[in-house]
């Protein structure tokens, strides 16, 4: 949570921080990761076979350790829009007796060389926890009970053994499963009603639960503050023991949003994320009105947010259908610090978030035969997963406000600004770890000006590390052969006033 007060551009801007008043904890599953096979993300981005940088399975080892720096939590499989039409058993068993289909998400040919149990095998040598979507569209109850069989089952049966036979004695023991994707777009492949799909939803999480209940099912939303939301929440959220179930487990977990932004101008598009801390408060409250009206009791777990896809990304710019191959700027690296921002402010509604995606479609880390490139918005992401964990803490901000200019989505400024008077052109989260150490993330997004802040809650003599992501302008990008947005740091004594740049990111640690 952050507090924030107008004052004027020629006024000193103040930052306050108590590392006493932690607020929640912070869920490590907001830094987790998510494959599809769309574009290049699967098929020459993390499996290349033939590749000399790829190892004896085909995984590009220099993807690899490159994900293994962010210590992603979870990673979400096989889609997205991709799963509507996927069905599992194509991509198990022999790669020479594997069908080929037409994949109608993205208008290309699965080839199914790759499938459940490659991906588990990368998840592995990555350490990651796998995360799969079920299909709606043209996927049924009864291959859906087949593929948590096949990865989870421990009995004598048909799917269990045939993931014996194909070289897996040991389950998966696989947790996370979503109930579809955007099935309320009109692009995807069994679009529904809210009504219709909450049926549905509701019968398979039964049936699902009643062959594993140790399973986290995750309910399709929509964006968060919609009537789909709350209509399928409605429908879903409901007591133990109730007349849709006798089930002795809630049938739901999490609830699944999605959001993208961009705006073609550099503010805009830099506070452009603010409309998901809007959407995250909302749906947590239509959580609450569900569960109130359902009168489900306070002793059944609240269901939280899966923001299981979010980024900066304008399928103008990167259509999907080729790809969504972006190259990122600076603007959007500071979007993606304040996308950030909003999950550590925002930390006890969310439980997983999911940055889409996490090699070459639209993702801050890109391959090319003899390569990789790490994007600008590599970089924020970094930090955070290093370094943002522990419990989120309370942060009072004074600073100069964005007031001209239309936002993008409209209805944002009305909702940022309320009482404010603008949109803070410092937008800030803190917090701090098992060891004591706060770390503060300020993402200036004032193109040319930067501010000497007034730091309340550092001590004068602390040693302060720096880190910092700038860059010439804010259109400069990594995709030419020069990397123009990194990582630089430095330390700074706690003594006067911390200067912060224009157009940055800048993170500063110490112990409280």
């Amino acid at each position: 949570m952050a507090f924030y007060t107008k004052i004027s551009d020629t006024e000193t801007p103040t930052i306050t921080i108590d590392p006493g008043q932690k607020l929640a904890k912070i869920d490590r599953k907001i830094y987790s990761g998510f494959t599809e096979h769309m574009g290049r993300c699967i098929y020459g981005g993390i499996y290349d076979p033939g590749n000399p940088l790829s190892d004896e399975d085909g995984f590009r080892k220099d993807v690899l350790e490159a994900l293994k720096e962010l210590e992603p939590p979870v990673m979400r499989y096989p889609g997205g829009n991709f799963v509507a039409t996927y069905h599992w058993v194509d991509g198990v068993g022999p790669k020479n007796r594997r069908p080929a289909r037409p994949e109608l998400a993205w208008l290309g040919t699965e080839s199914n060389e790759f499938g459940t149990d490659e991906f588990m095998k990368w998840c592995k040598k990555l350490g990651t926890e796998p995360y799969f979507a079920l299909n709606f569209g043209t996927g049924t109850l009864d291959e859906a009970l087949t593929w948590v069989e096949y990865c989870n089952g421990t009995g004598n049966t048909y799917y269990a053994n045939l993931r014996r036979q194909n070289g897996h004695p040991e389950p998966y023991n696989i947790k996370y499963w979503a109930l579809g994707n955007e099935m309320w777009g009109p692009w995807q492949v069994g679009q529904m009603t809210p009504e219709a799909y909450a049926d549905r939803a509701i019968q398979w999480a039964k049936a699902l639960k009643l062959l594993d209940p140790t399973l986290c099912l995750i309910l399709c939303g929509k964006e968060g503050a919609t009537t789909w939301d709350f209509k399928v929440l409605k429908h879903c959220l409901q007591p133990l023991n109730n007349p849709l179930s006798t089930s002795s487990v809630p049938l739901v977990d999490m609830h699944s949003i999605h959001l993208y932004t961009m705006a073609p101008d550099h503010v805009p598009n830099a506070v452009a994320p603010l409309a998901a801390e809007r959407a995250i408060e909302i749906t947590s409250s239509l959580i609450d009105l569900a569960r109130i009206e359902n009168k489900v009791p306070s002793s059944q777990p609240k269901t939280t947010i899966c923001f299981d896809e979010w980024n900066v990304w304008s399928p103008t710019r990167a259509p999907g259908h080729l790809g969504a191959e972006e190259t990122y700027t600076l603007s959007d690296a500071l979007a993606v610090g304040i996308w950030l921002n909003v999950f550590i402010r925002q930390a006890q509604h969310v439980g997983m978030a999911n940055i889409a995606q996490s090699v070459n479609v639209i993702s801050p880390l890109m391959t090319t035969k003899d390569k990789i490139i790490k994007q600008t918005t590599w970089w924020p992401f970094l930090l955070f997963c290093k370094y943002m964990r522990g419990w989120s803490l309370g942060v009072g901000v004074k600073a100069a406000a964005w007031t001209e200019g239309d936002t993008v989505p409209e209805w944002m400024r009305g909702t940022q600004e309320g009482n404010k008077g603008g949109i803070s052109y410092l937008d800030c989260s803190a917090s701090i770890d098992d060891d004591g150490i706060v770390s503060l993330c300020i993402v200036n997004i004032h193109e040319a000006k930067g501010w000497d802040i007034d730091l309340k809650g550092v001590k004068d003599g602390a040693e302060v590390k720096v880190y910092e992501v700038t860059g010439s302008d804010v259109m400069t990008h990594n995709m030419g052969e020069k990397e123009n947005v990194g990582l630089t740091e430095r330390t700074w004594d706690g003594k006067g006033k911390f200067a912060v740049k224009s157009k940055s990111v800048t993170m500063l640690r110490w112990k409280a």
